[in-house]
């Protein structure tokens, strides 16, 4: 029992809040204390077969940290981290210190490089048509073993004119993907859920449209917290997601929230979707803290024998 033919996952692998449904409960003793630590990863990767790496964004991770994650981590599983934000918002992929910075990140991933889904670039909203150029360098900079996507949020990309399609040739030219935000549903949400207003501020509205420009069409998608309320949201993908797989490529689709505690469960409601108009996805496998949940305490059994 296995998702399979798209990747879906979520934008961590251990919230504390997961523990008792994703994940065992703390009780149990399978899971570590810490928000990514030891024991969630695989438990995690039990259920879903890649990860959004928000984490090497705000910081590059230790080398031990990176071996942990190797060895927790099946072969099975895809890792898709993001730069670090200090090469794509402070730097803004300029000059051979962003270069050198992005090579020596990707050498930190190296032990994870049979697990490595592509690595995103996630470009601040000031980085726009004009420095298309840049991003060109930089992409060729970078070594040729890995695959990448890159997010955009500039309005121009989005107009549908000269800017979108020479990002698009940038792109297609050497098989990076395009990743897409969409917040649609978000923005759908009332801002009296605190959850909603704070990811409403944070998360930019934009057009959305399926685009496979390389051979792992990337989604990002923060839903309505009523996943009924995502239905033509969702139909919309289930039709992409239909295509990308009829044309022999492997999506990826990362499930958001607006409190990421729902994260797994609205991604499972989104799975079976999918499964229900027959797309062949597979079976989401049991979670270890339901299943744990359902099991008889064995202190108890005697009490009733």
């Amino acid at each position: 029992m296995s998702i399979v033919g798209y990747r879906l996952g979520c934008p961590a692998w251990g919230l504390p809040a997961w523990r008792g449904t994703l994940l065992p409960s703390r009780r149990s003793g399978a899971v570590a204390p810490d928000e990514q630590g030891g024991g969630a990863l695989t438990h995690y990767a039990r259920v879903f077969s890649t990860v959004e790496g928000n984490t090497t964004f705000y910081a590059v991770p230790s080398a031990d940290t990176v071996a942990r994650w190797d060895a927790e981590a099946p072969s099975s599983f895809r890792f898709c981290f993001k730069f670090p934000r200090s090469i794509t918002h402070d730097l803004r992929l300029e000059g051979v210190v962003a270069t050198s910075s992005a090579r020596a990140f990707l050498t930190r991933l190296e032990p994870l490089h049979d697990r490595l889904g592509p690595t995103m670039l996630q470009l601040p909203p000031g980085f726009g048509p004009a420095r298309l150029g840049r991003l060109e360098t930089f992409l060729d900079g970078l070594p040729s073993a890995h695959r990448y996507a890159v997010e955009v949020r500039h309005p121009e990309f989005f107009a549908g004119g000269d800017a979108e399609a020479r990002l698009e040739a940038v792109l297609a030219a050497r098989r990076v993907d395009w990743v897409t935000l969409d917040t649609r549903g978000l923005f759908l949400a009332s801002r009296e859920d605190r959850h909603v207003a704070a990811a409403q501020s944070r998360k930019p509205r934009l057009p959305v449209r399926a685009r496979a420009l390389g051979p792992h069409p990337i989604v990002r998608f923060v839903p309505h917290p009523d996943f009924s309320r995502n239905r033509p949201f969702v139909d919309g993908w289930r039709s992409a997601l239909r295509h990308w797989l009829d044309g022999g490529r492997e999506p990826y689709f990362f499930m958001h929230a607006p409190d990421d505690r729902r994260a797994p469960e609205l991604a499972r409601r989104f799975h079976a979707a999918l499964r229900d108009a027959g797309l062949p996805v597979g079976e989401m496998p049991p979670w270890s803290g339901e299943a744990a949940a359902a099991e008889p305490d064995p202190s108890q059994l005697g009490l009733f024998s």
